[in-house]
Protein backbone atom coordinates (compact mmCIF):
# COMPACT_ATOMS: atom_id res chain seq x y z
CA UNK A 1 0.00 0.00 0.00
CA UNK A 2 2.89 2.35 0.67
CA UNK A 3 4.30 2.04 -2.48
CA UNK A 4 1.20 2.96 -4.07
CA UNK A 5 0.92 6.35 -1.61
CA UNK A 6 4.74 6.99 -2.91
CA UNK A 7 3.71 6.90 -6.14
CA UNK A 8 0.89 8.84 -6.46
CA UNK A 9 2.83 11.49 -4.24
CA UNK A 10 5.70 11.58 -7.21
CA UNK A 11 6.54 14.60 -8.55
CA UNK A 12 6.54 13.41 -12.13
CA UNK A 13 4.58 12.90 -14.97
CA UNK A 14 3.23 9.41 -14.71
CA UNK A 15 2.22 10.20 -11.36
CA UNK A 16 0.49 13.34 -12.67
CA UNK A 17 -1.67 11.57 -14.79
CA UNK A 18 -2.40 8.51 -12.20
CA UNK A 19 -3.71 11.47 -9.92
CA UNK A 20 -5.91 13.49 -12.99
CA UNK A 21 -7.74 10.10 -13.35
CA UNK A 22 -7.93 8.61 -9.57
CA UNK A 23 -8.84 11.75 -7.98
CA UNK A 24 -12.56 11.77 -9.80
CA UNK A 25 -12.41 8.00 -8.62
CA UNK A 26 -11.83 8.78 -5.07
CA UNK A 27 -14.24 11.75 -4.77
CA UNK A 28 -16.90 9.05 -6.44
CA UNK A 29 -16.35 6.43 -4.05
CA UNK A 30 -16.80 9.10 -1.42
CA UNK A 31 -19.94 10.28 -2.63
CA UNK A 32 -21.68 6.67 -3.13
CA UNK A 33 -20.76 5.95 0.19
CA UNK A 34 -21.81 9.32 1.83
CA UNK A 35 -25.24 8.53 -0.07
CA UNK A 36 -25.87 5.57 1.50
CA UNK A 37 -25.96 3.44 -1.70
CA UNK A 38 -23.57 0.85 -0.20
CA UNK A 39 -21.20 0.36 3.03
CA UNK A 40 -17.87 1.33 2.86
CA UNK A 41 -16.38 -2.51 2.95
CA UNK A 42 -18.87 -3.19 0.12
CA UNK A 43 -17.34 -0.44 -2.16
CA UNK A 44 -14.06 -1.46 -1.18
CA UNK A 45 -14.61 -4.95 -2.23
CA UNK A 46 -16.22 -4.37 -5.08
CA UNK A 47 -13.35 -3.04 -6.85
CA UNK A 48 -10.80 -5.57 -5.11
CA UNK A 49 -12.92 -8.62 -6.14
CA UNK A 50 -14.89 -7.24 -9.28
CA UNK A 51 -11.20 -5.46 -10.44
CA UNK A 52 -8.27 -7.06 -8.94
CA UNK A 53 -7.77 -3.69 -7.59
CA UNK A 54 -4.78 -3.63 -4.92
CA UNK A 55 -6.88 -1.89 -2.49
CA UNK A 56 -10.62 -0.34 -2.62
CA UNK A 57 -10.69 2.85 -2.74
CA UNK A 58 -12.03 4.21 0.29
CA UNK A 59 -9.13 2.57 1.89
CA UNK A 60 -6.72 4.35 -0.55
CA UNK A 61 -8.22 7.89 0.55
CA UNK A 62 -7.50 7.03 3.99
CA UNK A 63 -4.02 5.59 3.18
CA UNK A 64 -3.34 8.97 0.86
CA UNK A 65 -4.92 11.18 3.89
CA UNK A 66 -8.52 12.91 3.15
CA UNK A 67 -6.43 16.15 3.19
CA UNK A 68 -4.31 15.14 0.26
CA UNK A 69 -6.97 13.98 -1.67
CA UNK A 70 -9.52 16.64 -1.23
CA UNK A 71 -6.53 19.33 -1.72
CA UNK A 72 -5.55 17.14 -4.96
CA UNK A 73 -9.25 17.53 -6.21
CA UNK A 74 -10.31 21.27 -5.39
CA UNK A 75 -6.77 22.02 -7.71
CA UNK A 76 -8.55 19.74 -10.41
CA UNK A 77 -11.46 21.49 -10.13
CA UNK A 78 -9.98 24.95 -10.31
CA UNK A 79 -8.59 23.43 -13.57
CA UNK A 80 -11.80 22.32 -15.18
CA UNK A 81 -14.93 23.74 -13.50
CA UNK A 82 -15.74 20.54 -13.69
CA UNK A 83 -18.74 19.78 -10.63
CA UNK A 84 -17.41 16.02 -10.25
CA UNK A 85 -14.09 17.05 -9.25
CA UNK A 86 -15.75 19.37 -6.27
CA UNK A 87 -14.37 17.57 -3.54
CA UNK A 88 -17.31 16.01 -1.27
CA UNK A 89 -18.65 17.24 1.71
CA UNK A 90 -17.23 13.87 4.16
CA UNK A 91 -13.80 14.57 2.48
CA UNK A 92 -13.79 17.76 3.31
CA UNK A 93 -15.10 17.68 6.73
CA UNK A 94 -12.78 14.40 7.23
CA UNK A 95 -10.03 16.54 6.03
CA UNK A 96 -10.61 19.17 8.73
CA UNK A 97 -11.15 16.84 11.19
CA UNK A 98 -7.95 15.07 10.20
CA UNK A 99 -10.34 11.57 10.40
CA UNK A 100 -10.21 8.78 8.24
CA UNK A 101 -13.05 5.78 7.02
CA UNK A 102 -12.08 3.76 9.01
CA UNK A 103 -12.64 6.12 12.51
CA UNK A 104 -15.61 7.73 11.50
CA UNK A 105 -17.71 4.49 10.79
CA UNK A 106 -15.85 1.40 11.97
CA UNK A 107 -16.10 -2.12 10.85
CA UNK A 108 -19.48 -3.08 9.16
CA UNK A 109 -21.89 -3.96 12.01
CA UNK A 110 -23.82 -6.46 10.29
CA UNK A 111 -23.23 -10.23 11.21
CA UNK A 112 -22.96 -13.13 9.14
CA UNK A 113 -25.98 -13.44 6.51
CA UNK A 114 -28.06 -16.76 7.11
CA UNK A 115 -30.20 -18.43 4.64
CA UNK A 116 -33.67 -17.12 5.60
CA UNK A 117 -35.12 -19.08 2.54
CA UNK A 118 -34.06 -23.01 2.06
CA UNK A 119 -32.01 -23.38 -0.96
CA UNK A 120 -31.74 -27.16 -2.40
CA UNK A 121 -32.02 -26.76 -6.05
CA UNK A 122 -31.19 -24.20 -8.19
CA UNK A 123 -32.86 -23.13 -11.81
CA UNK A 124 -30.59 -21.53 -14.16
CA UNK A 125 -32.23 -20.01 -17.31
CA UNK A 126 -29.94 -19.70 -20.27
CA UNK A 127 -26.92 -21.72 -21.74
CA UNK A 128 -24.12 -19.04 -22.93
CA UNK A 129 -21.05 -18.45 -21.40
CA UNK A 130 -22.04 -16.75 -18.05
CA UNK A 131 -24.74 -19.53 -17.58
CA UNK A 132 -22.19 -22.09 -17.43
CA UNK A 133 -20.14 -20.36 -15.44
CA UNK A 134 -23.14 -20.02 -12.96
CA UNK A 135 -24.61 -23.65 -13.20
CA UNK A 136 -20.92 -24.57 -12.38
CA UNK A 137 -20.47 -22.45 -9.34
CA UNK A 138 -23.57 -23.85 -8.22
CA UNK A 139 -22.87 -27.60 -9.07
CA UNK A 140 -19.55 -27.34 -7.11
CA UNK A 141 -20.98 -25.97 -3.75
CA UNK A 142 -23.06 -29.34 -3.88
CA UNK A 143 -26.19 -27.61 -5.36
CA UNK A 144 -28.48 -29.60 -7.34
CA UNK A 145 -28.94 -27.12 -10.75
CA UNK A 146 -31.48 -27.63 -13.31
CA UNK A 147 -30.64 -25.56 -16.14
CA UNK A 148 -32.87 -24.42 -19.32
CA UNK A 149 -31.79 -23.70 -22.91
CA UNK A 150 -33.96 -23.28 -26.50
CA UNK A 151 -32.39 -26.64 -27.59
CA UNK A 152 -30.77 -29.80 -27.16
CA UNK A 153 -27.49 -28.70 -28.96
CA UNK A 154 -27.22 -25.25 -26.31
CA UNK A 155 -27.90 -27.84 -23.25
CA UNK A 156 -24.81 -29.90 -24.63
CA UNK A 157 -22.55 -27.01 -25.12
CA UNK A 158 -22.99 -26.14 -21.01
CA UNK A 159 -22.12 -29.85 -20.32
CA UNK A 160 -19.29 -29.51 -22.37
CA UNK A 161 -17.89 -26.08 -21.27
CA UNK A 162 -18.13 -27.48 -17.78
CA UNK A 163 -16.12 -30.80 -18.17
CA UNK A 164 -13.77 -28.63 -20.31
CA UNK A 165 -13.43 -26.74 -17.30
CA UNK A 166 -13.63 -29.78 -14.60
CA UNK A 167 -10.78 -31.42 -16.59
CA UNK A 168 -8.90 -28.57 -15.89
CA UNK A 169 -9.11 -28.39 -12.10
CA UNK A 170 -8.48 -32.12 -12.28
CA UNK A 171 -5.06 -31.64 -14.28
CA UNK A 172 -3.96 -29.28 -11.96
CA UNK A 173 -4.54 -31.29 -8.65
CA UNK A 174 -7.72 -29.07 -7.79
CA UNK A 175 -9.95 -31.89 -7.83
CA UNK A 176 -10.33 -35.58 -8.38
CA UNK A 177 -12.44 -38.04 -11.11
CA UNK A 178 -14.72 -38.34 -8.09
CA UNK A 179 -14.95 -34.67 -7.84
CA UNK A 180 -16.12 -34.25 -11.02
CA UNK A 181 -18.69 -36.81 -11.31
CA UNK A 182 -20.25 -35.63 -8.54
CA UNK A 183 -20.47 -32.17 -10.41
CA UNK A 184 -21.87 -33.41 -13.67
CA UNK A 185 -24.11 -35.41 -11.65
CA UNK A 186 -26.13 -32.74 -10.09
CA UNK A 187 -26.86 -31.28 -13.74
CA UNK A 188 -29.75 -32.00 -15.35
CA UNK A 189 -31.50 -29.97 -18.13
CA UNK A 190 -34.06 -29.74 -20.42
CA UNK A 191 -35.89 -27.15 -23.00
CA UNK A 192 -39.04 -26.76 -21.07
CA UNK A 193 -39.31 -24.02 -18.79
CA UNK A 194 -41.66 -25.80 -16.66
CA UNK A 195 -38.43 -28.28 -15.26
CA UNK A 196 -38.26 -25.02 -13.13
CA UNK A 197 -41.43 -26.04 -11.03
CA UNK A 198 -39.18 -27.50 -8.12
CA UNK A 199 -36.21 -24.45 -7.87
CA UNK A 200 -35.41 -23.28 -4.84
CA UNK A 201 -34.13 -19.81 -6.73
CA UNK A 202 -33.81 -19.52 -10.38
CA UNK A 203 -31.35 -17.26 -11.77
CA UNK A 204 -31.64 -15.98 -15.31
CA UNK A 205 -28.70 -15.21 -17.73
CA UNK A 206 -30.46 -14.55 -20.92
CA UNK A 207 -29.71 -11.57 -23.02
CA UNK A 208 -29.87 -7.85 -22.10
CA UNK A 209 -32.52 -7.36 -24.20
CA UNK A 210 -35.65 -5.75 -21.15
CA UNK A 211 -38.41 -6.88 -23.40
CA UNK A 212 -36.92 -10.65 -23.38
CA UNK A 213 -36.50 -10.86 -20.13
CA UNK A 214 -39.53 -9.45 -18.99
CA UNK A 215 -41.26 -12.11 -21.11
CA UNK A 216 -39.48 -14.68 -19.73
CA UNK A 217 -40.23 -13.09 -15.67
CA UNK A 218 -43.79 -13.08 -16.27
CA UNK A 219 -43.63 -16.85 -17.40
CA UNK A 220 -40.87 -17.62 -14.31
CA UNK A 221 -44.08 -16.40 -11.94
CA UNK A 222 -45.90 -18.58 -13.71
CA UNK A 223 -44.30 -21.88 -13.18
CA UNK A 224 -42.05 -20.89 -9.95
CA UNK A 225 -42.78 -22.23 -6.91
CA UNK A 226 -44.68 -19.93 -4.10
CA UNK A 227 -41.68 -18.80 -2.16
CA UNK A 228 -39.17 -19.26 -5.04
CA UNK A 229 -36.52 -16.31 -5.61
CA UNK A 230 -36.12 -15.12 -8.90
CA UNK A 231 -33.16 -13.43 -9.99
CA UNK A 232 -31.47 -11.74 -12.54
CA UNK A 233 -28.31 -11.61 -13.75
CA UNK A 234 -27.95 -8.43 -15.31
CA UNK A 235 -25.51 -5.52 -15.81
CA UNK A 236 -27.50 -2.43 -16.31
CA UNK A 237 -31.31 -3.05 -16.63
CA UNK A 238 -33.71 -2.21 -13.88
CA UNK A 239 -34.58 -4.88 -11.31
CA UNK A 240 -37.83 -3.14 -10.44
CA UNK A 241 -38.91 -3.39 -14.01
CA UNK A 242 -38.06 -7.38 -14.25
CA UNK A 243 -40.11 -7.61 -11.05
CA UNK A 244 -43.27 -5.57 -11.66
CA UNK A 245 -43.67 -8.55 -14.61
CA UNK A 246 -44.33 -10.67 -11.55
CA UNK A 247 -46.96 -10.95 -8.98
CA UNK A 248 -44.12 -11.64 -6.57
CA UNK A 249 -41.90 -8.42 -6.58
CA UNK A 250 -39.99 -9.26 -3.08
CA UNK A 251 -38.90 -12.57 -4.53
CA UNK A 252 -37.15 -10.87 -7.04
CA UNK A 253 -33.60 -9.98 -6.89
CA UNK A 254 -30.44 -9.01 -8.89
CA UNK A 255 -27.30 -11.16 -8.54
CA UNK A 256 -24.78 -9.85 -11.20
CA UNK A 257 -21.98 -12.11 -11.53
CA UNK A 258 -18.70 -11.08 -13.32
CA UNK A 259 -17.13 -12.76 -16.08
CA UNK A 260 -16.14 -15.87 -15.89
CA UNK A 261 -18.43 -16.76 -13.03
CA UNK A 262 -16.19 -20.04 -11.95
CA UNK A 263 -13.01 -17.56 -11.16
CA UNK A 264 -14.58 -14.13 -10.72
CA UNK A 265 -15.17 -13.98 -6.69
CA UNK A 266 -17.15 -11.24 -6.57
CA UNK A 267 -21.50 -10.84 -6.64
CA UNK A 268 -23.57 -7.55 -6.65
CA UNK A 269 -26.34 -8.75 -4.91
CA UNK A 270 -29.06 -5.61 -5.89
CA UNK A 271 -32.39 -4.99 -3.68
CA UNK A 272 -35.29 -3.35 -5.75
CA UNK A 273 -37.63 -1.18 -3.64
CA UNK A 274 -39.80 -4.50 -3.22
CA UNK A 275 -36.94 -6.57 -2.17
CA UNK A 276 -37.69 -8.49 0.70
CA UNK A 277 -34.61 -8.20 3.38
CA UNK A 278 -34.90 -11.95 3.71
CA UNK A 279 -34.07 -12.72 0.20
CA UNK A 280 -31.40 -10.66 0.04
CA UNK A 281 -30.58 -11.73 3.06
CA UNK A 282 -30.84 -15.45 1.50
CA UNK A 283 -29.08 -14.33 -1.86
CA UNK A 284 -25.92 -12.88 0.17
CA UNK A 285 -25.83 -16.26 2.37
CA UNK A 286 -25.68 -18.22 -0.94
CA UNK A 287 -22.95 -16.25 -2.76
CA UNK A 288 -20.75 -16.78 0.69
CA UNK A 289 -21.94 -20.96 0.32
CA UNK A 290 -20.28 -20.89 -3.06
CA UNK A 291 -17.21 -19.25 -2.00
CA UNK A 292 -18.11 -16.09 -3.64
CA UNK A 293 -17.54 -12.29 -1.84
CA UNK A 294 -21.32 -10.91 -2.10
CA UNK A 295 -21.54 -6.75 -1.43
CA UNK A 296 -25.19 -5.09 -1.21
CA UNK A 297 -26.36 -2.43 -3.28
CA UNK A 298 -29.41 -0.70 -4.18
CA UNK A 299 -30.78 -0.57 -8.28
CA UNK A 300 -29.69 1.93 -10.12
CA UNK A 301 -27.63 1.92 -13.03
CA UNK A 302 -24.10 0.83 -12.85
CA UNK A 303 -24.57 -0.89 -9.49
CA UNK A 304 -21.15 -0.42 -7.64
CA UNK A 305 -18.49 -1.62 -10.16
CA UNK A 306 -19.73 -0.37 -13.65
CA UNK A 307 -20.57 3.33 -11.81
CA UNK A 308 -17.27 3.78 -10.47
CA UNK A 309 -15.33 2.25 -13.28
CA UNK A 310 -16.34 3.51 -16.43
CA UNK A 311 -16.62 7.13 -15.92
CA UNK A 312 -12.38 6.72 -14.79
CA UNK A 313 -11.88 5.01 -18.17
CA UNK A 314 -13.84 7.46 -19.68
CA UNK A 315 -11.85 10.27 -18.63
CA UNK A 316 -8.99 8.54 -19.73
CA UNK A 317 -9.85 8.77 -23.22
CA UNK A 318 -10.70 12.35 -22.72
CA UNK A 319 -7.05 13.03 -20.95
CA UNK A 320 -5.65 11.49 -23.88
CA UNK A 321 -8.00 13.81 -26.61
CA UNK A 322 -6.67 16.51 -24.72
CA UNK A 323 -2.79 15.90 -25.29
CA UNK A 324 -2.36 14.52 -21.74
CA UNK A 325 -0.57 11.43 -22.15
CA UNK A 326 0.03 8.63 -25.30
CA UNK A 327 -2.19 5.60 -24.90
CA UNK A 328 1.11 3.70 -23.59
CA UNK A 329 1.89 6.68 -21.19
CA UNK A 330 -1.45 6.31 -19.57
CA UNK A 331 -1.62 2.79 -19.23
CA UNK A 332 1.76 2.79 -18.14
CA UNK A 333 1.00 5.52 -15.31
CA UNK A 334 -2.08 3.69 -13.99
CA UNK A 335 -0.07 0.47 -13.94
CA UNK A 336 2.60 2.19 -11.89
CA UNK A 337 -0.04 2.47 -9.23
CA UNK A 338 -0.65 -1.44 -9.02
CA UNK A 339 -3.74 -1.72 -11.02
CA UNK A 340 -3.81 -4.97 -13.06
CA UNK A 341 -4.22 -2.97 -16.57
CA UNK A 342 -4.08 -0.01 -17.74
CA UNK A 343 -7.15 1.63 -18.64
CA UNK A 344 -6.87 1.37 -22.89
CA UNK A 345 -5.99 -1.91 -22.06
CA UNK A 346 -9.09 -3.05 -19.75
CA UNK A 347 -11.18 -1.05 -22.52
CA UNK A 348 -10.38 -3.17 -24.77
CA UNK A 349 -10.76 -6.68 -22.83
CA UNK A 350 -14.35 -5.60 -21.80
CA UNK A 351 -15.09 -3.93 -25.65
CA UNK A 352 -15.74 -0.86 -26.66
CA UNK A 353 -18.82 -0.97 -27.63
CA UNK A 354 -20.24 -2.55 -24.29
CA UNK A 355 -17.85 0.23 -22.56
CA UNK A 356 -19.78 2.93 -24.85
CA UNK A 357 -23.28 1.72 -24.09
CA UNK A 358 -22.58 1.61 -20.02
CA UNK A 359 -21.49 5.12 -20.47
CA UNK A 360 -24.63 6.16 -22.04
CA UNK A 361 -26.42 4.15 -19.35
CA UNK A 362 -24.63 6.21 -16.45
CA UNK A 363 -24.95 9.67 -18.36
CA UNK A 364 -28.92 8.98 -19.21
CA UNK A 365 -29.55 7.77 -15.28
CA UNK A 366 -27.26 10.49 -13.27
CA UNK A 367 -27.10 13.15 -16.23
CA UNK A 368 -23.20 14.44 -15.50
CA UNK A 369 -22.30 16.05 -18.34
CA UNK A 370 -18.45 15.40 -17.53
CA UNK A 371 -19.24 11.52 -18.17
CA UNK A 372 -20.84 12.36 -21.32
CA UNK A 373 -18.80 9.65 -23.65
CA UNK A 374 -15.39 10.92 -24.82
CA UNK A 375 -15.46 11.21 -28.80
CA UNK A 376 -12.71 8.99 -29.92
CA UNK A 377 -14.35 6.29 -28.12
CA UNK A 378 -17.19 6.81 -29.82
CA UNK A 379 -14.95 7.10 -33.17
CA UNK A 380 -13.27 3.80 -32.25
CA UNK A 381 -16.55 2.25 -32.26
CA UNK A 382 -17.96 3.32 -35.01
CA UNK A 383 -15.46 2.06 -37.05
CA UNK A 384 -16.01 -1.49 -35.46
CA UNK A 385 -12.05 -1.04 -33.46
CA UNK A 386 -14.14 -2.63 -30.59
CA UNK A 387 -11.17 -4.31 -28.64
CA UNK A 388 -9.68 -7.67 -28.44
CA UNK A 389 -12.30 -9.41 -29.70
CA UNK A 390 -12.00 -7.58 -33.18
CA UNK A 391 -8.02 -7.62 -32.99
CA UNK A 392 -8.16 -3.53 -32.54
CA UNK A 393 -9.49 -1.19 -30.43
CA UNK A 394 -7.38 1.49 -29.01
CA UNK A 395 -4.36 -1.10 -29.43
CA UNK A 396 -3.69 -3.22 -31.69
CA UNK A 397 -4.05 -7.19 -31.37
Amino acid sequence: MQEIVDRLAANDRAADIARTLLLPYLNHAATMYESGYATRDDIDASMRFGCGYPIGPLALIDALGAQVVATGLEKLYAETGDELHQPVSILSVMAADSTTFAEAVGADEAGAPELRHEIQTVGVVGTGTMASGIVEVFAKAGYDVVYVGRSEDKLQGVVARITKSLDKAVSRGKLDEDGKSNVLARLSSSTEREALAGADIIVEAIAEDLDVKLALFADLDRIAKPGAILATTTSSLSITTCAAATSRPQDVIGMHFFNPAPVMKLVEVVSADATSPEVAETVRALCLSTGKHPVSCGDRAGFIVNALLFPYLNDAVKLHEADGGTLVDIDDALKGTKLPMGPFELLDVVGNDVSLAIEQTLVSTFGHAGWIPAPMLERVVAEGKLGRKTGAGFHTY
